[in-house]
């Protein structure tokens, strides 16, 4: 048996690469929105019976009332000739699918940001992981796109089995509807974000800015219909670049080419701008 004893090298701090070994640092980081995303999610499934509900119970009720309702009685007295030639059920579906496609994405980027932000501080804690400001933004946008998304499929499969849109257009109209949607909700967002107290600010931005919008935004009627000073505001609302757009994809309303593309133009604006300040402010925020 030999005497010479093994003696172990001293490890030095600076030679550890343990946890680099087990973590992927760079894809961690670069993921770090879904993980936002998927708390947002999580959250949301805790009330999926109210989501679908609402989901499905507005659809029906609109197209009830509205739709099939008031729809008769302006199809009876030759509505069709002011709507371009089809009955008040299509010329007003595109309109409730980008209201709805709107809506949920406004209730994804108020309530839940000023929670994240003030209530039970939750963005607080996840700055205090790798998770940066542009994730939480980013993360909380891709979740309330996932409630969007889920709203407009129910929404378009109620529309269809009214008879409301064609399967073929349903596409498209999908596509235009989630975009109109997180336009609105990326300036929601930014909004939001400078809000510290609630002080009836949602409820303020109800009734003065979503119920005008639903008003004048050729909704219900042709915007055209409207006295030239009421127009323009229709003319700023994503409500009605989304509805008009919808309607071009939805029956082929009649439409010079550069307005179909001044719609695409101007619903990115407000996507870029509402993204590029909630950025700005979230970080400002989470760094105070």
């Amino acid at each position: 048996m030999s005497s010479a004893t093994s003696v172990e090298k001293p490890v030095h701090a600076s030679a550890w690469q343990g946890s680099l070994k087990l973590v992927n640092v760079a894809r961690a980081r670069n993921l770090a929105w879904i993980h936002v995303a998927e708390v947002r999610v999580r959250t949301m499934l805790k009330w999926w019976v109210a989501i679908v509900t609402v989901g499905l119970g507005n659809p029906v009720l609109y197209l009830f009332s509205v739709g099939i309702g008031i729809g008769s009685l302006v199809d009876k007295n030759g509505g069709a000739a002011h709507l371009g030639g089809v009955s008040y059920l299509t010329f007003l579906a595109p309109a409730l699918l980008t209201s709805a496609a709107i809506q949920a994405f406004q209730d994804e980027t108020s309530f839940p940001v000023m929670e994240g932000f003030q209530w039970d501080k939750t963005f607080f804690a996840m700055n205090a992981t790798p998770i940066a400001a542009r994730d939480v933004v980013n993360g909380v946008m891709a979740a309330a796109a996932a409630r969007t998304v889920f709203t407009v499929f129910i929404y378009e499969g109620v529309l269809m089995a009214f008879g409301a849109v064609s399967f073929g257009v349903a596409v498209p109209m999908f596509f235009s509807a989630v975009f109109a949607g997180a336009a609105f909700g990326a300036v929601m967002m930014a909004a939001t974000t400078f809000i510290k107290e609630d002080d009836g600010f949602f409820a303020i931005v109800g009734r003065f800015i979503v119920a005008p919008m639903m008003l004048f935004s050729g909704t219900f009627y042709p915007l055209e219909s409207m006295p030239i000073y009421l127009q323009w505001i229709g003319w700023i609302s994503p409500l009605w670049h989304g509805t008009d757009l919808g309607r071009t994809l939805s029956y082929g309303k009649p439409q010079l080419a550069w307005v179909t593309f001044s719609h695409w133009v101007y619903l990115a604006a407000w996507l870029v701008a509402g993204l590029a300040l909630s950025y700005r402010q979230t970080a400002k925020r989470l760094s105070a």
